[in-house]
């Protein structure tokens, strides 16, 4: 999965730079820009005399190239004296050893610049060699993550919210995945409660067998809005006549007892819940295949244990967490000192048990099942009052692991999602829509079009793409409105658009048909790349001429530049999502590269230069399409080779 120390040592010893000893919790062998960590940090404990450890947690992140690579604070080091006079101190005596450019000193701060050659030689062969797994490294190594995720209700449409929970939960997924992580992917499925017993009811007045067969969500759907209004009808009916329902035959009191059965565990009652919740996962299973979504695990409130929930009370009653109120169980807070969090309902007057109870005994039940190191829950912001409940209490029961190691990844809704009639729309609508309309606009260029394999399935690709990137472009705790135009343009930072230039990759890759091997083995010498400035001074070019060129042979590295620094920031990209949950960081440095691949694709062409130049731009430009690829598939997309 990951690069290896002594394929890193042999590397190193061929650009002369021997390994130095690498900070705990830090992977050289997978991460260049962790390799240069390392390198620094042995630097500094030498010339500032600090712990190497602490030098190398303070080296941070630039957010522009235009400062550099690294920025080190000099304050974070805990150094005494003029701080200033020592950043000048410092980069005078820094060697630069072939990894750095240059280190410059602002202020209180030193800036590191990576040597560009050192990142072309050693940065690209490392992409081309481990290609799907660059990116990656040990970092959660013999730990397990378990990640609940969409968590639909049956009889429900699967819209909009369970969408972006989904394809949240399923980069989180694949994200922990690549750093190395045990992970077990759950779907925890809305399954239980007296809505079953509507459904039941309603399925007896308006069902079909057949057209549960053919599609059981949409079916159980419609009768489940159909069963609603007759209970909506019967208590407004009631309230004009003055009169009480009657328990043992209004629908709401039939569903009421039909539940009960459930609960009482009545054959008859639970084999036609089955069939509801069977059904119901099949379909489930083919709308999330789009998605390229597996779950390990399909639970739900149903699987909870009687015995867990029973068990939760107990405790709560032993440590004296709840108070009793007209016969109904309630946990104050407040006498926790959490104002904010209120009082939280934890059992019925009725004795029965509720969502919280459930979802105590569920967490409870993982915990002594998986073993987990981490649980993440991927739920709406909706929500955030009922978790940060359900996480503190779970902490007052005693498990202490409620407050290390459980996490609340939380998300904003989107909107203009219902159509004119302000009903909700179907997810498998909404994808059917998009493949739709990205073949119309396929067909505009016949040309390309008669070039696409499967044109039907590249459309739905891309669509997808462009729903999915829509919905991670910016910040998940945002809101945003569902856009049809924005969304399916392939201009503008949109999924089409990295989609086309994935395609246009393969494209140049296919043009030029060279092997792997001898990508591998380019010559990655940037004057190869770009051209010498020495022998453009030795052509014997009229001045006019030459300074034209060196002014293009300047612009030209700038973009390689560039272009190597941020595929070489990658895995750190990966480490920094894993750290803010954010899927949005990956589709924000996918934009980057992929901008920085048309800017330099422009004045650097492939097709038609000399073998050896032609080698060393294919490679870079195969290494970005790499990236690319990689990147779409962390965020759950497959990247399309033509379109």
């Amino acid at each position: 999965m990951t690069g290896s120390i002594e394929t890193l040592t042999s590397s190193l010893s061929k650009l002369n730079l021997e390994l130095p000893p690498s900070v705990n919790g830090s992977f050289p062998e997978s991460n260049t820009v962790d390799l240069c960590r390392n390198f620094i940090a042995d630097q500094l404990s030498t010339l500032a005399q600090v712990d190497r450890t602490l030098a190398y947690t303070c080296l941070e992140w630039s957010s522009v190239l235009e400062k550099g690579d690294l920025i080190l604070p000099l304050p974070r080091l805990r150094l005494k004296g003029n701080l200033d006079e020592l950043a000048i101190e410092l980069s005078k005596n820094f060697k630069l050893d072939g990894y750095l450019e240059k280190v410059i000193p602002q202020g209180k701060f030193l800036q590191f610049y990576f040597n560009t050659q050192f990142l072309l030689n050693y940065v690209t062969k490392d992409i081309l060699e481990r290609t799907i797994d660059y990116g990656s490294c040990p970092l959660g190594e013999n730990k397990k993550i378990l990640v609940e995720f969409s968590s639909p209700n049956i009889a429900k449409p699967f819209h909009a919210g369970h969408l972006r929970s989904t394809i949240i939960g399923g980069f989180l997924s694949n994200l922990h995945e690549k750093l190395g992580w045990d992970v077990i992917r759950m779907n925890y499925l809305g399954d239980w409660g007296k809505q079953f017993g509507l459904l039941a009811i309603g399925f007896e007045r308006y069902g079909s067998e057949e057209e549960l067969e053919k599609d059981p969500i949409q079916h159980l759907f419609n009768v489940y809005v159909k069963i609603n209004v007759d209970v909506k009808t019967e208590k407004e009916k009631a309230e004009l006549e003055g009169v009480e329902l009657d328990e043992s035959t209004s629908t709401d009191g039939l569903a009421r007892s039909f539940f009960k059965s459930m609960e009482n565990g009545d054959e008859k009652s639970i084999a036609l819940w089955k069939k509801f919740r069977e059904l119901s996962i099949t379909k489930y299973i083919t709308t999330y295949a789009r998605l390229n979504i597996k779950y390990d695990i399909y639970s739900g409130e149903s699987q909870v244990k009687q015995e867990s929930m029973d068990n939760v009370t107990k405790v709560l009653k032993e440590k004296n967490l709840v108070t009793e109120d007209r016969g109904a169980l309630l946990v104050d807070l407040k006498n926790f000192g959490e104002k904010k969090l209120g009082k939280v309902l934890v059992q019925k007057t009725d004795g029965t048990s509720l969502y919280l109870t459930r979802d105590l005994g569920a967490a409870i039940e993982r915990k002594e099942t998986y073993k987990f190191d981490k649980m993440i829950y991927v739920i709406a912001s909706q929500q955030d009052l009922h978790t940060k409940q359900f996480f503190k209490i779970l902490e007052l029961m005693g498990n202490k692991w409620a407050k290390t190691d459980l996490v609340h990844v939380n998300f904003g809704m989107v909107l203009g999602m219902s159509t004119r009639a302000g009903t909700v729309v179907f997810l498998d609508d909404i994808l059917e829509a998009v493949k739709a309309k990205m073949l119309d606009i396929m067909q505009q260029n016949k040309e390309k079009f008669s070039q696409v394999e499967d044109p039907e399935t590249v459309a739905d690709l891309v669509g997808i793409s462009a729903v999915m990137i829509q919905d991670m472009q910016s910040k998940r705790i945002n809101n945003y409105e569902f856009g049809w135009d924005r969304m399916l343009s392939s201009e503008g930072d949109t999924g089409p658009y990295l989609q086309y230039a994935h395609s246009r990759l393969r494209s140049i890759e296919r043009n030029c048909n060279v092997s792997s091997e001898e990508l591998i083995n380019a010559n990655m010498s940037l004057d190869n790349i770009v051209g010498s400035e020495e022998k453009l001074r030795n052509s014997g070019l009229n001045e006019e001429e030459l300074n034209k060129k060196l002014e293009q042979l300047s612009n030209q590295r700038e973009k390689v530049q560039s272009l190597i620094r941020i595929l070489a920031s990658y895995p750190d990209t990966l480490r920094y999502a894993s750290k803010n949950y954010e899927p949005s960081t990956i589709v924000t440095y996918l934009f980057k590269i992929t901008h920085q691949f048309s800017s330099t694709y422009k004045v650097l062409r492939v097709m038609g230069e000399e073998k050896e130049v032609l080698l060393a731009r294919l490679a870079l430009f195969s290494a970005v399409r790499q990236v690319l690829n990689n990147g779409l598939k962390l965020l759950g997309i497959t990247p399309v080779d033509r379109m």
